[in-house]
């Protein structure tokens, strides 16, 4: 990615990871019938956000592969690639 995203506060930029799209029994599934994804690779973290005067940490770093909420984030291109912004609120788990 030439361009450079700094998100802020608690928000991550985060590559959405697509499921598979055909069934076991070879059939493909069309776009317009696919879920929304709910796995991806944090590409960017913001620096935190502020409780009390304290600067709280994100808990997930760049490279990590997370679950987030399905309908969670905001949908943004980036040089013609999708990417979603995501608050650290719609992270429900890292991925080991």
């Amino acid at each position: 990615m030439k361009t450079r995203i700094k998100p802020v506060s608690d928000n991550l930029l985060v590559e959405p990871l697509e499921r598979e799209e055909k069934l076991p029994s070879g059939l493909v599934i069309p776009d317009t019938a696919k879920e929304k994804p709910q796995e991806g690779k944090v590409i960017a973290v913001g620096p935190g956000k502020y409780e009390h005067g304290q600067l709280v940490k994100l808990e997930v770093k760049v490279g990590d592969r997370i679950l987030f909420k399905r309908y969670g984030g905001d949908e943004i291109k980036i040089e013609g690639k999708d990417y979603l912004m995501v608050g650290m609120e719609d992270i429900l788990a890292v991925i080991e």
